[in-house]
């Protein structure tokens, strides 16, 4: 048999491409292309210096001829079997095969392997053993090649044959083979590929044109004629284009290959010599990657880091799951453990811009006060402001005193960021895109940058302070008789904590009269507001505080707030005092200002008479209760609270709605018009509140994250008191874990709706939102 001239040429090597083509097909040198008795036909000719030549031309033109005139002379009738081109044909069915033969079937969408036909299976499958040895039934549709010329073969001998095939596998071939066929347009098929490469057009040879111009997806395109399938070389500049492709995905898979390792060194240093997060983000190409993992873990990724994270995890050996990719950057120290994911998720925002910090500073060191000429001066007063123990905004504070008819008069002082900030100036747009603070086991994220909010506008023990104080004088009965609102310069007296306030009023120190006073104050206010038609909605509220949040075991300080404290109630109260006395004004005033209601529930209040108060009455009273209500032009009633109008107003440092009712209010004591009309107003409190709800969705979440965090510490098999709050169906009832203040649901065998009894925290998975517990009965 002679050596064809590609085979010569393979020989001698095609182009420097050729390596690149090697490592394209994944396949390792295999020598040369042709077979050992080929090569010591002493053929001698190299593809530079003759590759264009007449000679070449020549021989490949005859071969062809030689091919064809071959072809159409052929009865393969004779021996039984069909000839190449009908075999290879897509058009396979179940005449076509028969046992013995051996041939190439697609496994799956990345495997194809050798088999022989062993027997029908069914109407149209056939059973073939397979190069493993694994007997399976295929379908017509998955034959991708039907070797010509072997009858009767034996599975056993299909590793001999694939042995044998990787000596000529030489994808270098396919380069030389294209630049000789493409100079004249020739089409091939798979038999006149192989007698034109190797010489020969036998089944072993013929196999292996198959197998490389069906794997190639550079140098030729499969296309179908009337008889058979051929194989086209591509035109030149399509062939320049998959390469320069086939370049890039070879790159890109070799930068993946070293992120990869990159990712699985750091994953193997200790906690303490793991890089930064900062370190991730310093390259280009890996702080891409790390992005993608990212966003993916959060599920709000593009299709491109969609793509980019499921090849990271799918080279780490990961499902594709948020959670997985998840664990990496966790492994990696890119995340903490406990990192909260809704920050990514929600695209919160925890920094401010250097244009922002920049005018907050400017803010600091000249900002007159345009409101000097009409602050009263209230310094004289004794104030007490009266808050958790870890605010940092403190922007209310309360004072009180009995007139000589024996009426009450009570101011609520609140701070005045209005004189600070203007309406429509870069802090304010900003404010408003914030919407709120928001207040989270880890951190604090105020709506104003930090050293405007936390000194400059917030309200500071001993030192005059500028506010907004409304006043107002209460009837016997809790109802209101006067009321104003003006600007004033207070110095607090004393900043308190709810759990000392409280302390304060046991203690009924004759020299706090001005406590006790407010004491008085807010049970009357809580006593006229029940007989308006008031709902009670207090439920214990826990409080968290994490330190060093980023340690994997991170201190927590948990903290359940009673609402019937006596302290939160008098603020409480005082709070909704505050805000009905500022709706009244604008209603008397024809404000526009951003009033909220309540209509009342279609269920009567004494409907849940029965059940005791507290936690229980105020689940049920929250269950029925309907939609809040807006205006922008006038009060509307409140009926939760049991007040005819009501307007947010004393948290301006840490609500723009509130800060919105501040202009208004602020600009009418001026003598100026308001700043915002109604439709501004219900604009801009729309977006405010879209921001409010994520940072609620936010804090909930991590509170939720932080309690489960606190129980998954606790001794296994610990009990906890639980309250009944309601039956969800047969006995599987919601909880109210009372010592943690966490809902749950479990089977309980006894007891009604406002019970306690007793339960164990079977499990408690943070990352998961999970929690179970176990009703017992106690013995």
């Amino acid at each position: 048999m002679r050596p064809s001239p590609m085979a010569v040429r393979a020989a001698g090597g095609c182009s420097t491409a050729a390596a690149a083509t090697l490592a394209f097909f994944r396949l390792r040198p295999l020598g040369r292309a042709v077979r050992p008795d080929s090569a010591r036909a002493g053929w001698h000719f190299s593809l530079y210096g003759g590759c264009r030549g007449r000679q070449v031309h020549g021989l490949v033109d005859s071969v062809l001829e030689e091919l064809r005139s071959q072809r159409r002379g052929r009865v393969s009738a004779k021996i039984g079997l069909q000839g190449t081109k009908e075999l290879s044909d897509n058009k396979i069915d179940k005449r076509t095969l028969q046992k013995g033969l051996l041939l190439e079937f697609q496994k799956d969408s990345e495997r194809f392997l050798l088999a022989v036909v062993e027997r029908p299976d069914g109407k149209k499958n056939w059973k073939v053993t397979d190069q493993n040895g694994i007997l399976s039934s295929i379908k017509p549709q998955q034959v991708t090649y039907v070797i010509p010329g072997i009858i009767n073969y034996n599975h056993s001998r299909i590793d001999e044959f694939i042995k044998k095939a990787q000596h000529l596998l030489d994808p270098t071939v396919l380069e030389c083979a294209w630049m000789e066929l493409s100079e004249n347009d020739k089409s091939v098929t798979v038999e006149e590929f192989a007698e034109i490469v190797y010489g020969s057009k036998e089944s072993l040879e013929s196999y292996c044109a198959h197998f490389l111009l069906s794997r190639d997806i550079v140098y030729f395109v499969k296309v179908e004629s009337r008889d058979s399938s051929v194989y086209q070389p591509r035109p030149p500049a399509q062939v320049e284009e998959l390469l320069r492709r086939k370049l890039a995905k070879e790159a890109a898979e070799k930068e993946m290959e070293e992120f990869v390792q990159l990712i699985k060194s750091a994953k193997a240093l200790p906690l303490d010599a793991k890089p930064s997060k900062d370190s991730w983000l310093m390259e280009e190409k890996v702080k891409r990657k790390i992005e993608s993992l990212q966003a993916y873990a959060v599920d709000a990724c593009d299709d491109e880091q969609r793509r980019t994270a499921g090849n990271i995890l799918k080279a780490m050996g990961f499902s594709k799951t948020s959670s997985a990719a998840l664990k990496i950057l966790i492994n990696i120290g890119y995340f903490p453990v406990h990192v909260n994911l809704d920050l990514y998720r929600y695209d919160v925002r925890i920094r401010y811009t250097e244009e922002v910090l920049s005018a907050a500073e400017e803010l600091l060191v000249d900002c007159p006060d345009s409101d000097k000429d009409i602050r009263k001066d209230l310094s004289t007063l004794k104030v007490y402001a009266i808050d958790v123990d870890e605010a940092d905004e403190l922007d209310d504070a309360l004072s009180a005193a009995r007139l000589p008819d024996g009426r009450i008069k009570v101011w609520i002082h609140v701070a005045d960021p209005t004189s600070l900030v203007q309406p429509r100036s870069i802090i304010d747009r900003e404010a408003m895109h914030r919407g709120t603070s928001i207040f989270l086991p880890t951190a604090t994220f105020p709506m104003f940058p930090e050293r405007l909010a936390m000194n400059a506008m917030s309200l500071q023990q001993g030192r005059g302070c500028k506010s907004v104080t409304v006043s107002v004088i209460l009837q016997p009965d809790g109802s209101i008789a006067e009321y104003s609102i003006e600007n004033s310069i207070i110095k607090p007296t004393y900043m308190l904590t709810y759990e000392s306030a409280t302390e304060l009023l046991y203690m009924n120190l004759e020299e706090e009269e001005e406590l006790r006073i407010l004491q008085e104050a807010a049970s009357l206010r809580a006593q006229w507001r029940r007989s308006q038609g008031s709902i009670d909605t207090a439920m214990i509220e826990p409080r968290i505080k994490v330190a060093n949040p980023d340690d994997p075991e991170p201190n927590i300080n948990l903290y359940v707030e009673d609402q019937s404290n006596p302290a939160m109630q008098l603020v409480s109260e005082m709070m909704i005092l505050c805000g009905e006395a500022v709706a009244a004004f604008g209603s008397d005033n024809n404000i526009a200002l951003p009033y909220r209601g309540h209509p009342q529930s279609n269920t009567a209040v004494s409907a849940f008479t029965h059940l005791p108060e507290g936690p229980a009455r105020s689940f049920a009273n929250i269950s029925v209760l309907r939609a809040a209500e807006m205006d922008f032009q006038k009060p509307v009633p409140h009926g939760v609270l049991g007040i005819p109008g009501y307007v947010q107003f004393t948290s301006p440092i840490r609500r723009y709605v509130d800060l919105l009712a501040h202009y208004q209010i602020k600009a009418f004591l001026r003598g100026e018009s308001p700043p915002y009309s109604a439709g501004d107003l219900e604009g801009m409190t729309f977006i405010a509140s879209m921001h409010v709800k994520v940072a609620r969705r936010l804090h909930s979440n991590n509170l939720r994250y932080w309690l489960l965090e606190y129980l998954r510490r606790q001794p296994k098999g610990k009990k906890y008191k639980a309250l009944i709050l309601k039956f969800i169906k047969d006995r599987l009832a919601t909880l109210l874990v009372i010592e943690v203040g966490i809902q749950a649901t479990a089977v309980v065998s006894t007891g009604k709706v406002g019970d306690e009894v007793s339960v164990v925290v079977e499990a408690a998975h943070p990352r998961d939102d999970i929690l179970s517990v176990t009703g017992i009965t106690e013995v």
